[in-house]
């Protein structure tokens, strides 16, 4: 039977709805960051990007962003929270509800679906010049929808990996071994900037 006669994930497929891959859906869009993701950002941008030493990771999954920088930087004062608990000990906030301040920085790889409202929050939240990092496929710069958003929000950063990184449905490890379709980048927002983006490399 020919795809446009009514399977079901022709919509998706032609939308590009998913941000990973379109065979299969995870739970709650959970799909996990290989933690080299979170080191290369750390051993490269850190210092450049001014990041400060308290992070909030406010979808962490099964904490692979936590654990990957905690590896490289056991200093940095992570918060950890998620929509449900998984196999990883966080406190159980749904983000998007949160009317708490903060004043580190928010680092995340978000629902795919929520990443707009995730960005938004974000910038609601944090104080001063803090900064939300977002890991997104390159692709979440196209769409007339987040045109509109990024006209009135502009990230002060796109860095994007060189060498693809994987994420896992639903956790799976071995997932991390594979090689990717998508190229992924950190997409990083600054409270207050209205200028132009710069775009970086990995």
């Amino acid at each position: 039977m020919k795809d446009w006669k009514g399977n079901k994930k022709t919509t998706f497929v032609t939308l590009g709805a998913s941000n990973h891959v379109n065979h299969e859906r995870a739970n709650r869009d959970f799909y996990a960051t290989d933690p080299i993701a979170i080191q290369e950002l750390y051993n490269k941008f850190w210092c450049f990007l001014e990041l400060s030493n308290s992070v909030w990771e406010c979808a962490c999954g099964n904490g692979h962003l936590v654990k990957g920088l905690k590896e490289v930087a056991p200093h940095i004062d992570i918060f950890c929270s998620d929509i449900v608990r998984r196999d990883f000990p966080c406190e159980q906030i749904d983000f998007l509800k949160s009317n708490t301040s903060y004043y580190g920085d928010i680092i995340t790889n978000p629902p795919y679906k929520y990443a707009l409202e995730f960005i938004s929050q974000g910038l609601s939240l944090v104080q001063g010049k803090r900064k939300v990092i977002m890991f997104l496929k390159l692709t979440f710069l196209e769409s007339q929808k987040r045109k509109l958003f990024f006209d009135k929000y502009p990230p002060k950063y796109v860095i994007v990996f060189s060498k693809r990184i994987q994420a896992a449905i639903n956790g799976n490890e071995e997932m991390f071994k594979k090689s990717s379709a998508a190229c992924y980048a950190w997409f990083v927002w600054e409270k207050g900037y209205h200028e132009d983006v710069t775009i970086k490399w990995i």
